[in-house]
Protein backbone atom coordinates (compact mmCIF):
# COMPACT_ATOMS: atom_id res chain seq x y z
CA UNK A 1 0.00 0.00 0.00
CA UNK A 2 1.30 3.33 -0.70
CA UNK A 3 3.18 5.05 2.35
CA UNK A 4 0.29 7.70 3.90
CA UNK A 5 0.05 9.98 6.45
CA UNK A 6 -2.93 9.57 8.64
CA UNK A 7 -1.73 9.29 12.72
CA UNK A 8 1.29 11.13 14.32
CA UNK A 9 2.62 7.15 14.95
CA UNK A 10 2.57 6.48 11.75
CA UNK A 11 6.07 8.58 11.81
CA UNK A 12 9.01 6.91 14.03
CA UNK A 13 10.79 8.28 16.07
CA UNK A 14 13.56 8.85 13.54
CA UNK A 15 11.49 9.68 10.77
CA UNK A 16 10.21 13.15 12.66
CA UNK A 17 13.68 13.73 13.72
CA UNK A 18 14.14 13.43 9.90
CA UNK A 19 11.84 15.63 9.06
CA UNK A 20 12.21 18.63 11.55
CA UNK A 21 15.83 18.50 10.01
CA UNK A 22 14.75 18.55 6.70
CA UNK A 23 12.34 21.57 7.34
CA UNK A 24 15.56 23.08 9.17
CA UNK A 25 17.10 23.15 5.85
CA UNK A 26 14.15 24.84 3.83
CA UNK A 27 14.40 27.58 6.44
CA UNK A 28 17.90 28.02 6.25
CA UNK A 29 18.10 27.55 2.33
CA UNK A 30 14.83 27.96 1.03
CA UNK A 31 16.39 28.75 -2.26
CA UNK A 32 17.47 24.98 -2.76
CA UNK A 33 13.83 23.73 -2.66
CA UNK A 34 12.68 26.13 -5.14
CA UNK A 35 11.91 23.22 -7.94
CA UNK A 36 11.97 20.70 -5.64
CA UNK A 37 8.27 19.19 -6.77
CA UNK A 38 7.50 21.08 -10.47
CA UNK A 39 5.41 19.48 -12.25
CA UNK A 40 3.86 17.95 -9.23
CA UNK A 41 0.15 18.48 -7.75
CA UNK A 42 -1.48 18.33 -4.39
CA UNK A 43 -4.81 17.95 -4.04
CA UNK A 44 -6.28 19.32 -0.83
CA UNK A 45 -9.80 18.08 -0.08
CA UNK A 46 -11.17 20.13 2.47
CA UNK A 47 -14.78 18.72 3.72
CA UNK A 48 -14.87 20.74 6.82
CA UNK A 49 -13.69 24.23 7.00
CA UNK A 50 -10.05 25.91 7.33
CA UNK A 51 -7.74 28.23 7.20
CA UNK A 52 -4.25 27.54 8.58
CA UNK A 53 -4.27 24.35 7.30
CA UNK A 54 -5.53 24.17 4.00
CA UNK A 55 -3.12 27.90 2.88
CA UNK A 56 -0.27 26.42 4.54
CA UNK A 57 -0.54 22.68 1.92
CA UNK A 58 -1.01 25.14 -0.86
CA UNK A 59 1.48 27.49 0.08
CA UNK A 60 3.82 24.85 0.61
CA UNK A 61 3.46 22.79 -2.42
CA UNK A 62 3.45 26.13 -4.40
CA UNK A 63 7.06 27.59 -2.55
CA UNK A 64 8.57 23.63 -3.55
CA UNK A 65 7.37 25.08 -7.29
CA UNK A 66 4.13 22.25 -7.30
CA UNK A 67 1.11 22.73 -8.50
CA UNK A 68 -2.44 22.87 -6.31
CA UNK A 69 -5.82 21.34 -7.19
CA UNK A 70 -8.65 22.52 -4.21
CA UNK A 71 -11.44 21.50 -3.02
CA UNK A 72 -12.55 23.82 -0.28
CA UNK A 73 -15.76 22.31 1.19
CA UNK A 74 -18.22 19.48 0.42
CA UNK A 75 -20.47 21.42 -0.62
CA UNK A 76 -18.43 22.42 -4.05
CA UNK A 77 -17.72 18.19 -4.63
CA UNK A 78 -19.48 15.55 -5.76
CA UNK A 79 -19.48 14.80 -2.07
CA UNK A 80 -22.30 16.66 -2.07
CA UNK A 81 -23.68 13.97 -4.52
CA UNK A 82 -23.38 11.07 -2.49
CA UNK A 83 -19.82 10.04 -3.92
CA UNK A 84 -18.03 8.03 -1.38
CA UNK A 85 -14.80 9.26 0.17
CA UNK A 86 -13.32 5.60 -1.52
CA UNK A 87 -14.39 6.83 -4.90
CA UNK A 88 -13.12 10.39 -4.24
CA UNK A 89 -9.57 9.13 -3.59
CA UNK A 90 -9.80 7.48 -6.53
CA UNK A 91 -10.61 9.59 -8.79
CA UNK A 92 -8.49 12.68 -7.34
CA UNK A 93 -5.63 9.39 -7.73
CA UNK A 94 -6.01 10.39 -11.75
CA UNK A 95 -5.20 14.15 -11.64
CA UNK A 96 -2.52 14.19 -8.47
CA UNK A 97 0.58 13.43 -7.55
CA UNK A 98 -0.65 13.81 -3.49
CA UNK A 99 -3.61 14.11 -1.02
CA UNK A 100 -4.08 16.55 1.96
CA UNK A 101 -7.66 15.90 3.27
CA UNK A 102 -9.59 17.08 6.01
CA UNK A 103 -13.18 15.70 7.12
CA UNK A 104 -15.64 15.77 9.55
CA UNK A 105 -15.80 12.16 9.86
CA UNK A 106 -12.92 10.50 12.21
CA UNK A 107 -11.30 7.66 10.04
CA UNK A 108 -12.66 9.24 6.40
CA UNK A 109 -8.88 10.03 5.32
CA UNK A 110 -7.65 6.23 6.33
CA UNK A 111 -10.56 5.10 4.22
CA UNK A 112 -8.87 7.97 1.10
CA UNK A 113 -5.54 6.34 2.01
CA UNK A 114 -5.98 2.15 1.18
CA UNK A 115 -8.66 3.12 -2.04
CA UNK A 116 -5.91 5.90 -3.62
CA UNK A 117 -2.63 5.14 -6.05
CA UNK A 118 -1.01 7.90 -4.56
CA UNK A 119 0.20 9.33 -0.63
CA UNK A 120 -2.43 10.67 1.01
CA UNK A 121 -1.38 13.26 4.30
CA UNK A 122 -4.57 13.32 6.78
CA UNK A 123 -5.20 17.14 7.53
CA UNK A 124 -7.63 16.75 10.11
CA UNK A 125 -10.58 13.97 10.61
CA UNK A 126 -13.28 14.93 13.16
CA UNK A 127 -11.80 14.64 16.67
CA UNK A 128 -9.68 11.91 16.16
CA UNK A 129 -6.04 12.81 14.83
CA UNK A 130 -4.72 16.14 13.18
CA UNK A 131 -0.90 15.24 12.44
CA UNK A 132 0.25 17.61 10.35
CA UNK A 133 -0.20 20.10 13.34
CA UNK A 134 1.23 18.15 15.73
CA UNK A 135 4.72 18.21 13.37
CA UNK A 136 4.41 21.99 13.80
CA UNK A 137 3.86 21.82 16.96
CA UNK A 138 6.95 19.57 17.50
CA UNK A 139 9.19 21.97 14.84
CA UNK A 140 8.20 24.37 17.18
CA UNK A 141 9.24 23.25 20.45
CA UNK A 142 12.39 21.52 18.83
CA UNK A 143 13.23 25.34 17.41
CA UNK A 144 12.25 26.76 21.07
CA UNK A 145 13.95 24.47 23.32
CA UNK A 146 16.16 22.53 21.21
CA UNK A 147 15.68 19.35 22.61
CA UNK A 148 12.09 17.61 22.82
CA UNK A 149 13.17 15.37 26.51
CA UNK A 150 13.01 16.22 29.26
CA UNK A 151 10.26 18.83 29.03
CA UNK A 152 6.80 19.58 31.22
CA UNK A 153 4.01 20.16 29.08
CA UNK A 154 0.44 22.00 30.40
CA UNK A 155 -2.10 21.29 28.05
CA UNK A 156 -4.97 23.76 29.03
CA UNK A 157 -8.88 23.45 27.70
CA UNK A 158 -10.68 21.52 25.59
CA UNK A 159 -8.41 18.20 26.19
CA UNK A 160 -11.84 15.94 25.53
CA UNK A 161 -12.11 16.22 21.98
CA UNK A 162 -9.17 18.32 20.80
CA UNK A 163 -7.94 15.95 18.12
CA UNK A 164 -3.86 18.25 18.35
CA UNK A 165 -4.41 17.61 21.97
CA UNK A 166 -4.71 13.84 21.18
CA UNK A 167 -2.10 13.58 18.76
CA UNK A 168 0.36 16.11 20.41
CA UNK A 169 0.36 13.66 23.76
CA UNK A 170 0.75 10.09 21.34
CA UNK A 171 3.85 12.05 20.06
CA UNK A 172 5.44 13.50 22.94
CA UNK A 173 5.01 10.59 25.08
CA UNK A 174 7.73 9.14 22.65
CA UNK A 175 10.44 11.24 24.60
CA UNK A 176 12.51 10.91 27.76
CA UNK A 177 11.63 13.02 30.71
CA UNK A 178 8.24 14.10 29.68
CA UNK A 179 5.22 14.99 31.97
CA UNK A 180 1.56 16.41 31.35
CA UNK A 181 -0.08 18.92 33.33
CA UNK A 182 -3.70 18.22 32.31
CA UNK A 183 -5.19 21.33 33.03
CA UNK A 184 -9.67 21.31 32.07
CA UNK A 185 -12.72 21.75 33.20
CA UNK A 186 -14.36 17.87 34.66
CA UNK A 187 -16.36 17.56 31.66
CA UNK A 188 -13.54 18.45 29.32
CA UNK A 189 -10.93 15.93 30.35
CA UNK A 190 -8.45 13.70 28.55
CA UNK A 191 -10.61 10.87 27.15
CA UNK A 192 -9.68 7.57 29.54
CA UNK A 193 -8.58 5.79 26.15
CA UNK A 194 -5.81 8.17 26.04
CA UNK A 195 -4.91 8.15 29.78
CA UNK A 196 -4.72 4.50 29.38
CA UNK A 197 -3.48 3.55 25.82
CA UNK A 198 -0.91 6.47 25.54
CA UNK A 199 0.26 8.04 28.92
CA UNK A 200 -0.11 4.77 31.06
CA UNK A 201 1.23 2.40 28.50
CA UNK A 202 4.31 4.73 27.92
CA UNK A 203 4.88 5.51 31.67
CA UNK A 204 4.66 8.83 31.29
CA UNK A 205 3.62 10.40 34.32
CA UNK A 206 0.96 13.26 34.28
CA UNK A 207 -1.68 14.72 36.64
CA UNK A 208 -5.08 16.86 36.00
CA UNK A 209 -5.92 20.13 37.58
CA UNK A 210 -8.77 22.64 36.79
CA UNK A 211 -6.55 25.38 38.20
CA UNK A 212 -4.25 26.59 35.37
CA UNK A 213 -2.39 29.39 38.04
CA UNK A 214 -1.87 26.78 40.57
CA UNK A 215 1.02 24.82 37.72
CA UNK A 216 2.13 27.57 35.90
CA UNK A 217 5.72 27.58 37.72
CA UNK A 218 6.24 24.18 36.34
CA UNK A 219 5.61 24.29 32.59
CA UNK A 220 8.21 24.31 29.86
CA UNK A 221 5.79 24.58 27.54
CA UNK A 222 1.84 26.15 27.60
CA UNK A 223 -0.42 24.80 24.79
CA UNK A 224 -3.43 26.14 24.76
CA UNK A 225 -6.66 25.34 23.02
CA UNK A 226 -10.49 26.37 22.24
CA UNK A 227 -13.60 25.08 23.06
CA UNK A 228 -14.88 24.22 19.96
CA UNK A 229 -18.78 24.75 19.77
CA UNK A 230 -19.05 22.39 16.70
CA UNK A 231 -17.46 19.38 18.65
CA UNK A 232 -20.59 19.85 21.32
CA UNK A 233 -24.42 18.56 20.69
CA UNK A 234 -25.01 20.60 23.35
CA UNK A 235 -25.21 24.91 22.81
CA UNK A 236 -25.92 24.95 26.74
CA UNK A 237 -22.70 23.03 27.65
CA UNK A 238 -20.32 25.39 25.09
CA UNK A 239 -21.56 28.56 26.70
CA UNK A 240 -21.05 27.41 29.86
CA UNK A 241 -17.78 25.80 29.01
CA UNK A 242 -16.33 27.83 26.38
CA UNK A 243 -14.91 31.05 28.72
CA UNK A 244 -13.20 28.63 31.81
CA UNK A 245 -10.15 29.44 30.58
CA UNK A 246 -8.57 32.78 29.37
CA UNK A 247 -5.37 33.16 29.45
CA UNK A 248 -3.96 37.05 30.72
CA UNK A 249 -0.57 38.41 31.55
CA UNK A 250 -1.99 38.07 35.40
CA UNK A 251 -1.78 34.31 34.89
CA UNK A 252 1.67 34.87 33.79
CA UNK A 253 3.21 36.56 36.73
CA UNK A 254 4.72 33.12 38.21
CA UNK A 255 5.37 31.70 34.94
CA UNK A 256 9.10 30.42 33.80
CA UNK A 257 10.92 33.71 31.73
CA UNK A 258 11.92 31.00 28.95
CA UNK A 259 7.64 29.33 28.78
CA UNK A 260 6.96 28.75 25.72
CA UNK A 261 2.93 29.39 25.09
CA UNK A 262 1.45 27.68 22.34
CA UNK A 263 -1.71 27.29 20.37
CA UNK A 264 -2.86 25.45 17.13
CA UNK A 265 -5.40 28.63 16.34
CA UNK A 266 -7.81 29.64 15.87
CA UNK A 267 -7.89 31.83 18.60
CA UNK A 268 -11.63 33.16 19.96
CA UNK A 269 -10.86 34.65 23.13
CA UNK A 270 -8.78 31.94 25.18
CA UNK A 271 -5.29 33.87 24.77
CA UNK A 272 -5.56 37.58 25.30
CA UNK A 273 -4.14 39.98 22.78
CA UNK A 274 -2.00 41.68 25.75
CA UNK A 275 0.02 37.98 25.49
CA UNK A 276 1.00 38.59 22.20
CA UNK A 277 3.33 40.68 21.99
CA UNK A 278 4.96 38.57 25.29
CA UNK A 279 8.16 37.16 23.55
CA UNK A 280 6.95 33.66 24.99
CA UNK A 281 4.14 33.71 22.70
CA UNK A 282 4.56 31.26 19.92
CA UNK A 283 1.38 30.78 18.11
CA UNK A 284 1.95 32.37 15.64
CA UNK A 285 5.76 30.90 14.78
CA UNK A 286 3.55 27.73 14.99
CA UNK A 287 1.80 28.86 11.97
CA UNK A 288 4.72 29.30 9.85
CA UNK A 289 6.54 26.41 10.96
CA UNK A 290 3.62 24.68 9.78
CA UNK A 291 4.35 25.77 6.48
CA UNK A 292 8.08 24.20 6.52
CA UNK A 293 7.72 21.15 7.92
CA UNK A 294 4.68 20.64 5.42
CA UNK A 295 6.94 20.96 2.36
CA UNK A 296 9.37 18.56 4.23
CA UNK A 297 6.64 15.97 4.68
CA UNK A 298 5.46 16.25 0.80
CA UNK A 299 9.14 16.18 -0.33
CA UNK A 300 9.51 12.82 2.34
CA UNK A 301 6.32 11.09 0.92
CA UNK A 302 6.77 11.66 -2.83
CA UNK A 303 9.87 10.68 -2.94
CA UNK A 304 8.73 7.18 -0.99
CA UNK A 305 6.21 6.95 -3.47
CA UNK A 306 8.67 7.39 -6.37
CA UNK A 307 7.04 10.48 -7.81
Amino acid sequence: MMRSLINILDLSVAEIDELVAAAEDIIADPGKYADACRGKKLATLFFEPSTRTRLSFEAAMYELGGNVLSVSSGSSSSAAKGESVADTARTVSCYADIIAMRHPKEGAPYVASINASIPVINAGDGGHNHPTQTLADLLTIHREKGRFENLTIGVCGDLKFGRTVHSLIQAMSRYEGVRFVLISPEELKVPSYVKKDVLARSGIPYVQTENMEEVMPELDILYMTRVQRERFFNEEDYLRLKDSYILTPKKLVNARADLSIMHPLPRVNEISVAIDDDPRACYFKQVLNGKYIRMALILKLLKEAGK
